[in-house]
């Protein structure tokens, strides 16, 4: 991934989606060439000259302070994700280059962590780490995550993309692979000498046009509470919450759980697959080999 094309596109992907309208300023001409803001509007909102918002927009970010990043961040009327990953665009580019090289991760997955899991009896909960594989989970999260778990390196961008399998299982596909393809930029953005994300984003490109499309959109969000859809192929359809925690002591693991509305289907059905998770003695919690493999790279 080329940083200086990663900021040019972010830049001008977000200026381009906001009107004058939207930015309050008057719409000049009829016969506008761009679709959102021109690049003089954006500067005239952030408060620097044109010719440096050019340079900016250019991809390059070295030396800009973060009250210009905040206020070209208002300006462009980005999100707290959008935000942060402009920073962290701008941190890449400050950096010398003794430190540009992966973020140091946590080793595997801490046995406290396990015994969490497996202390979780009534709501499935999963442990990915930052390449989106799923290392660990509790029965019930193996049982509703079942068609995932069959494969033979559990990852959810895989799956998401590669899988013929994965519209049926998800019921909003179409918003699931927009979510999660803007969580991985976000990712990227964070650490964009980690190899083995680099190489996650070039296997999809390569292998899935969905996957192309929704890179080049240039979009970020947090990954953090939501509800999820989900057809299983054996108590139907689901329709749950679920919540998403950092762990602060494990950089790049994702600890996420799942409920359902009491006294509805959704909670009928996820009490029918507790049951199914039991009678087929679902494993217990266990590292997965993507949670052994090269976790500080």
């Amino acid at each position: 991934m080329d940083h200086r094309s990663e900021v040019r596109e972010f830049l001008s992907t977000r200026r381009d989606r906001i009107t004058p309208d939207q930015a309050g300023l008057p719409a000049y001409g009829g016969n506008r060439r761009v679709p959102g803001l021109r690049r003089e509007e954006v500067a005239l909102l952030a408060g620097v000259s044109v010719d440096y918002y050019t340079r900016l927009e250019r991809g390059d970010l070295s030396g800009t302070s973060d009250s210009v990043l905040d206020s070209l961040a208002r300006a462009l009327q980005l999100d707290e994700a959008e935000s942060a990953h402009l920073h962290d665009l701008a941190r890449t580019a400050n950096a010398s280059p003794g430190t540009r090289k992966p973020r140091k991760r946590a080793e595997g997955v801490r046995p406290s962590i396990l015994r969490l899991l497996d202390a979780i009896t009534d709501a499935p909960a999963m442990l990915r780490n930052n390449y989106f594989d799923y290392v660990a989970a509790n029965p019930l999260g193996r049982a509703l995550y079942s068609p995932v778990f069959a494969e033979p390196a559990p990852n959810s961008a895989r799956f998401a993309f590669l899988n013929p399998a994965a519209p049926e299982f998800y019921v909003d596909w179409d918003k699931n692979t927009q979510e999660l393809v803007a969580t991985m930029r976000g990712e990227a953005g964070r650490n964009p000498y980690d190899k083995r994300l680099t190489d996650l984003v070039g296997e999809l490109s390569t292998r899935s046009e969905r996957f192309r499309t929704l890179w080049a959109a240039h979009n970020v969000r947090y990954h953090r509470t939501g509800v999820k859809r989900l057809r299983h192929p054996v108590v139907g359809d689901l329709e749950l919450t679920y919540e998403a925690f950092d762990l602060p002591a494990d950089p790049g693991l994702t600890l996420s759980t799942y409920t359902a509305e009491p006294g509805t289907p959704s909670a009928d059905a996820l009490r029918m697959l507790a049951s199914w998770a039991a009678t087929n003695a679902a494993p217990a919690p266990t590292q997965s080999a993507a949670a052994i493999e090269g976790r500080s790279e």
